[in-house]
């Protein structure tokens, strides 16, 4: 089976699911609870119809009570795909036995199967070890204590926390680069790097927090706050250093999929960005188009700053633009010129002692 992959959506919806707080999740307690496991199918009939045989009809409204009491008998639990109605119960489920599966009890080989040929979400309750386990096509993922997942998504918090000033720091540095017009490659690859390995963290604590359910409140709470406009912020970054501004969400994208190693290789997040060269490449010097420190400056919708690059290309062609040239661009007006030339003042007064006191 796979490790979980958070880009994968129907197993966040099942995650979510299945979280405290939900009806679902309820019944799944008292199966737990009271030791008769349970094999449970979500998904549509027509989808899992060749792998059902026998049981009989409910096809009625869905309460954790219900589950629980229709999970005393041997057979399988099947519910409709929003897990809002019991549609069959003491289903004998016969998959195809020649699909591969890494699993040793009854129970779960089925599982496994099923989910394999069906495509369902299937739930499968371990009646001697008590764990709950969910398969989606080739997915296995066991859901853990709660009070383990609590502790391990407050650890990856702290770690933000750390990796967030971090490339506060960096991106502090970064914007005092760009209004002496000073920036070098490395300068952006290192903050295209901090901006992922953030990213990439704020990712793996939102799985704990789909998990928790209503017990994840503060640390969602704690995630907003941490991760407010970084992602924007990221593509901005990206924006501004691509070669090819129109590619700027594909990089974006691919920086995703790239792996640890890769990412921490400066000249492969350069290469990625478009630049070719030699080993002298990660010194050359740059130039921002202006996106991310434009977009910084207050009320300045997202439509006047692609227009302000469109016009003037470079960010440095931006700071010494007169307010008439600024006022030229469409969308802009004299009040928006003056509040754009006194937005740029501000951020590098502020970004220029933040970097040198």
């Amino acid at each position: 089976m796979k490790i979980i992959d958070e880009s994968k959506s129907k197993l966040t919806k099942a995650l979510i699911r299945v979280a405290p707080g939900t009806e679902l999740r309820v019944g799944l307690e008292h199966i737990v609870n009271a030791k008769t496991g349970a094999l449970i199918v979500i998904g549509d009939v027509t989808d899992i119809s060749k792998v059902i045989n026998g049981g009989f009809k409910l096809d009625c409204e869905f309460t954790s009570q219900k589950l629980y009491e229709l999970a005393k008998m041997d057979g399988a639990i099947v519910l409709d795909e929003n897990a809002g109605r019991i549609l069959l119960a003491n289903v004998h489920l016969v998959p195809d036995s020649s699909l591969p599966t890494s699993e040793t009890g009854m129970r779960h080989r089925t599982a496994e199967r099923v989910a394999r040929q069906s495509k369902a979400l299937v739930i499968s309750i371990s009646q001697r070890r008590e764990v709950v386990s969910l398969y989606l096509d080739d997915i296995k993922y066991a859901l853990q204590d709660l009070r383990v997942v609590l502790v391990k998504g407050n650890q990856a918090m702290q770690t933000l926390e750390k990796y967030k000033s971090s490339l506060d720091q960096v991106l502090s540095s970064l914007n005092a680069l760009e209004f002496e017009d000073l920036v070098a490659l490395v300068d952006v690859s290192t903050a295209i790097q901090r901006s992922q390995m953030v990213k990439r963290i704020a990712a793996e604590i939102q799985r704990y927090i789909w998990e928790l359910g209503s017990e994840g409140r503060l640390l969602r709470m704690q995630l907003d706050e941490l991760m407010a406009g970084v992602q924007e912020d990221f593509l901005m970054l990206i924006k501004d250093y691509c070669r090819d501004v129109k590619k700027a969400k594909k990089v974006h994208g691919q920086l995703d999929k790239m792996s640890a190693d890769e990412l921490l290789d400066t000249t492969k997040v350069s290469q990625l960005l478009g630049y070719e060269g030699t080993v002298n490449v990660m010194d050359r010097i740059v130039h921002p188009r202006g996106y991310r420190l434009l977009r910084r400056i207050p009320k300045l919708p997202i439509k006047v700053v692609d227009k302000l690059v469109a016009h003037f290309h470079l960010l440095q062609t931006v700071i010494h633009a007169s307010v008439n040239e600024l006022d030229t661009v469409e969308g802009v007006g004299e009040i928006r010129a003056h509040a754009i030339q006194e937005g740029l003042r501000r951020l590098k007064e502020y970004n220029l002692l933040e970097r040198y006191v």
